[in-house]
């Protein structure tokens, strides 16, 4: 089980994908905002979306779990 964590603290603006989506090495899968800048969060590795952990609007912290890969 991979996951995939907030490299900064911030509103989670949009996400790119879906449970059960196939995922590959640096596919942007989620915006994030912090300091008025937006940020693209994207995944160190490819896997299938197992759980998405956070929804658009969610303030996150640098290291919170926003996607659980399998």
């Amino acid at each position: 089980m991979l996951q995939i964590t907030s490299t900064m603290a911030g509103t989670i603006l949009q996400i790119n994908i879906s449970v059960g989506d196939q995922v590959e090495n640096n596919q942007e899968i989620a915006i994030l905002e912090s300091m008025k800048m937006e940020i693209p969060v994207e995944s160190q590795e490819a896997g299938r979306v197992k759980e998405i952990k956070v929804a658009e609007g969610d303030f996150v912290n640098e290291g919170d779990v926003l996607i659980v890969l399998e």
